[in-house]
């Protein structure tokens, strides 16, 4: 077998109201390139805690290869990617797609969308940056009755991706840990509404009903007592004239989708917004790949 490369995009979830559902992919990259070699061992020749303390692109395709009932060949597996670890940027799911999509080309199988959803989705225990990362566009995911179960709302985006990435870490454990166990009625039927019409608007472009369609109960209200520059960041992404604005995945990033014409306004404003509040980052404009991921 001759050396390959696989790419995966990163990714934005908890989509506004979307929490746990909606993600879009980012022109953000993650590239596995394997060459076969006859050792039998699987071996990272690169920083194995690159995606943040595991190699979970090498553990993904042990998972893999174990869900398939396949056997892989030993390969020497290096790791490069763009995506900033542990900013809510999709950095492990898009590593698991990468491990999956990697194992199989290994194993010379061919491995379906259906099939790759549903192991990313129990390796991170939700589908919705996997999803993102291998379907590429703007994403649906939910945990079905017989696994994780996802499909393309949209497959191009006339929106970029204007993201504030601040210089300190979170991680999705303290993130998830700060929710409470129940929401009111109310803001469960305030989500519903909402996730319902931005999945129309995405499918539709229509910027009219993003802003109000983006707004959520379930985690950013909760999530801004630890992250005090979301709140400031979303207000400064529209004033600037972003169509929308919310928390990337679980933080501490922001998200704000904006037209092409005012995407640098929405960048500086964001990064203001945050040195106001004493959290620095940096800023970057990404656009949305219509495909997330590939074998080449």
């Amino acid at each position: 077998m001759q050396p390959f490369k696989v790419q995966v995009a990163g990714s934005s979830a908890n989509l506004g109201p979307g929490f746990d559902c909606l993600a879009i992919a980012l022109s953000s990259w993650l590239r596995v390139n394997v060459t076969p070699n006859d050792t039998g061992a699987i071996r990272d020749t690169n920083a194995s805690d690159l995606l943040g303390g595991a190699n979970l692109v090498i553990e993904a395709m042990l998972t893999t290869a174990s869900r398939l009932g396949v056997s892989l060949p030993g390969c020497e597996v290096e790791i490069t990617s763009e995506i900033p670890v542990a900013r809510g940027l999709g950095s492990s799911g898009a590593a698991i797609i990468g491990g999956i999509l990697a194992a199989a080309r290994l194993a010379g199988v061919t491995i379906s969308d259906a099939d790759a959803i549903d192991i990313g989705g129990e390796m991170e225990s939700h589908a919705d940056n996997v999803a993102a990362s291998l379907l590429g566009g703007v994403t649906a995911a939910m945990r079905g009755s017989d696994g994780y179960v996802a499909r393309q709302i949209a497959k191009s985006s006339t929106w970029h991706a204007v993201i504030f990435v601040p210089d300190n870490p979170a991680f999705t454990a303290q993130a998830r840990g700060i929710l409470p166990p129940s929401i009111p009625l109310a803001d469960a039927a305030f989500n519903v509404g909402r996730s319902a019409i931005l999945s129309l608007a995405f499918r539709e472009q229509e910027p009219a009903l993003l802003r109000e369609a983006m707004q959520d109960r379930l985690h950013q209200p909760y999530r801004a007592a630890i992250f005090p520059h979301l709140d400031p960041a979303i207000a400064a992404a529209l004033d600037a004239g972003a169509d929308g604005a919310c928390l990337s995945g679980a933080g501490p990033s922001v998200l704000a989708l904006a037209r092409a014409e005012v995407a640098d306004d929405v960048a500086q404003a964001m990064a203001a917004a945050g040195l106001a509040h004493r959290v620095t980052g940096s800023t970057t404009v990404l656009t949305v790949p219509e495909r997330g991921s590939w074998v080449e």
